[in-house]
């Protein structure tokens, strides 16, 4: 069994910083989605030194674990090197907080000139970028960076011929609690529309819940009893994004995981062959794809963007996910065809192989090649 892989790929590196703020000040800032009131806040602000990407890169995704409580918030921004050596302004890559009980959290849309924009949780260069700057500030008081990562990466506009590699034909598969988005649906529509549209914090849950990890019972008062899975509710309400009015943020969701202590990052993976290296370690990953229901067997719907979760590997090399797309948990568990799923996955206009990865500080990660 061989699987495909997108030549465009290899060009992929994770950065990981360590945020020590020392810039302190004060700004006003209107919440565009709270009361039409200003407020001034006290901030402590971290910029980091120029860093070289290694290769004309034209996504860079940030990621960030956090404390921001009532209280506190976060705002994230990149600076890029183009290729002409000329620096971009600052574009801000979200403002997060742990609640909305006083910034709502959002992107900010509107920010393209001649050298990018800001596609939700991407920076999208209008040409190559070889470095760049990041910049964390957090407002208020009470609140902590933990982590800080960025994800550069080379996407082709034309995919390159497929290459293949070999599956493992080690059959492993996690035990990771299934849930189902769809036994949400009509649950607080004003969170994304509700659970027809909830397969990211569907699918954060099964890996919170896969770690002993999530909101405690107390949290979860306000979702009615007969909730099938309140914790469920409560990840869409904490990880909408106001501005682009969906749960599916990338960052949001990797932030929402770290309140509950554990670590984690939003990256691209090469192939399903670097997926299985992290099922062997124990850890549970998190993909994106779209597709129409021929493409992948098996699924039984298309979709223009779709969030789950990769849990192991038949003998065959297939995939084992966890698709909160089915009706109901039963079926949640579901077997997928190894060289249709890569291709969907993998394939740059997709989402380029876009991973989430999210685990406990003392659970070991697989020996990387630089994307993780």
């Amino acid at each position: 069994m061989v699987t495909l892989l997108s030549a465009d790929l290899s060009r992929v590196v994770l950065h990981r910083w360590a945020v020590d703020g020392r810039e302190t000040g004060t700004a006003v800032y209107l919440d565009p989605f709270g009361d039409g009131g200003e407020r001034t806040w006290p901030y402590v602000r971290w910029t980091s030194e120029e860093r070289e990407i290694g290769f004309p890169a034209t996504e860079l995704v940030p990621s960030w674990t956090a404390d921001a409580p009532p209280g506190a918030w976060l705002e994230v921004e990149i600076q890029a090197r183009t290729s002409g050596g000329a620096l971009t302004k600052w574009y801000v890559m979200g403002r997060w907080a742990e609640t909305g009980a006083d910034v709502h959290r959002t992107s900010l849309p509107g920010q393209g000139d001649d050298d990018g924009d800001v596609a939700v949780d991407t920076f999208v260069a209008a040409r190559p970028v070889v470095a760049y700057r990041l910049r964390a500030t957090l407002y208020g008081e009470g609140g902590r960076v933990r982590s800080m990562s960025v994800m550069a990466s080379a996407v082709a506009a034309h995919p390159g011929p497929p290459a293949a590699s070999a599956a493992s034909r080690v059959p492993i598969e996690l035990d990771v609690p299934r849930r189902s988005q769809k036994l949400h649906d009509g649950h607080f529509p004003q969170w994304d529309g509700g659970g027809a549209s909830w397969c990211s914090p569907a699918s954060l849950t099964m890996v919170l819940d896969y770690w002993g990890r999530g909101p405690a019972p107390a949290d979860l008062a306000w979702v009615p009893a007969d909730d099938p899975c309140p914790a469920v509710d409560h990840a869409a309400r904490d990880m909408y994004d106001h501005s682009y009015q969906g749960t599916g943020n990338w960052p949001f969701g990797v932030a929402y995981a770290g309140r509950y202590g554990l670590e984690g990052f939003v990256t691209r993976l090469r192939s399903l062959a670097e997926v299985e290296r992290f099922i062997a370690a124990g850890v549970p990953v998190i993909t994106s794809q779209s597709f129409r229901e021929h493409e992948l067997p098996g699924s039984g719907y298309s979709t223009g963007g779709h969030i789950m979760v990769v849990t192991g590997f038949t003998r065959d090399g297939d995939v084992i996910a966890n698709d909160p797309a089915a009706p109901a948990d039963a079926g949640v568990r579901r077997v997928y065809p190894r060289a249709a799923f890569e291709h969907v996955w993998l394939r740059a206009t997709g989402s380029g192989g876009i991973a989430h990865v999210v685990h406990p500080p003392d659970i070991p990660l697989p020996t990387s090649e630089g994307n993780w």
